[in-house]
């Protein structure tokens, strides 16, 4: 099987890296940086030069759930690009709102990116579906977090996921995005967020899963 290991940053998975030659898989790494703009065209890239059999994103994730505490690790199952639409007065329109995009126009679905056939593995089903958004900012206010959770519930946040998830549905490439939750979404306090923790529990669960496939 063939393989494409996605992150942002090389600190999500320098610890996976270091055990693929304990895999007989071929795994190909790609460290995109960070943002929407620099995953859709780093994935998109890796996905137009091989064909690959799986797609995994690793990454942290920032959490609206309260059950959701720093290191849990989570499987995203849909997305949003939440910043995506237009402000109307004190109101927001998604592009679906807009008719600049139908609701299920591909590749969304209920205005959602939806992984409905994820790759069967047993460590990947062991994990809690999570509804995500993507941002370009993300929140630290309590009023642009106030808003963003009567708009969209999300669980969870990043600043990739819905790109990377757009890329394999675009290439028909089976895929996961997996997330370990580092900080809540909160008023801003970098200090409480749980980086170390967050990445060590992704690692352990992001081996599992490459045993596993």
């Amino acid at each position: 099987m063939r393989i494409l290991l996605v992150s942002a940053t090389a600190q999500e998975t320098d610890a996976v890296a270091e055990t693929f030659t304990n895999f007989t898989h071929h795994i190909d790494r790609l460290v995109t940086g960070v943002g929407m703009v620099a995953t859709a065209a780093r994935c998109t890239q890796a996905l137009l030069g091989v064909r690959y059999d799986l797609a995994l994103d690793f990454g942290v994730c920032g959490s609206f759930a309260p059950a959701l505490t720093p290191g849990a690790v989570v499987h995203v199952v849909t997305d949003r690009i939440a910043e995506l639409g237009a402000e109307d007065g004190e109101a927001f329109l998604t592009i679906q709102q807009m008719n600049l995009l139908g609701e299920n126009e591909f590749p969304f679905e209920g205005g959602r990116l939806v992984n409905a056939r994820p790759p069967a593995n047993a460590t990947l089903a062991r994990l809690p579906a999570v509804h995500a958004i993507t941002v370009n900012t993300v929140h630290g206010s309590a009023r642009s977090i106030a808003a963003v959770a009567a708009r969209f519930a999300p669980q969870v946040e990043s600043m990739e996921g819905a790109a990377f998830m757009y890329c394999c549905l675009i290439h028909g490439v089976a895929f996961a995005q997996v997330r370990a939750v580092s900080n809540v979404v909160e008023t801003r306090n970098r200090a409480a967020w749980k980086m170390a923790e967050a990445i060590d529990a992704l690692t352990q669960t992001a081996v599992s899963i490459l045993e596993h496939a």
